[in-house]
């Protein structure tokens, strides 16, 4: 069952479209009004900072996304261990211990002391 984020994801592109436009009129403005040049530029490296944060945020994402699917991996592992155990499996806790070794990066062991 899919969890419902409490928050809706930012559309990105959007937001990255409408900096860029609010940066060309801010440049067209600093243009026609030479006096209020040094006030644009202020805003304009105001709006430069959005494309850094617009990028940092696809970044957690992504490391975001690559936690869930962990959890969901140990969580699935957990559900396998307790049913094989109430089946009466020999090694029921060799689901979760393949699946930590997985996440690990070790080597999968296949005894019920880790041993290969």
């Amino acid at each position: 069952m899919p969890t419902r984020h409490p928050y809706p994801d930012p559309d990105l592109q959007e937001i990255t479209d409408r900096n860029r436009t609010a940066r060309e009129l801010i440049a067209t403005f600093a243009r026609s009004t030479a006096t209020l040049k040094d006030l644009w530029q202020h805003v304009t490296t105001a709006l430069q900072d959005t494309p850094v944060l617009v990028a940092e945020v696809f970044r957690l994402r992504a490391e975001i996304s690559k936690y869930r699917l962990s959890r969901a991996n140990l969580i699935a592992a957990m559900r396998a261990t307790l049913h094989a155990d109430a089946e009466g499996e020999h090694d029921p806790l060799s689901y979760l211990r393949n699946e930590l070794a997985d996440q690990a990066g070790h080597a999968t062991p296949n005894g019920p002391n880790g041993a290969a």
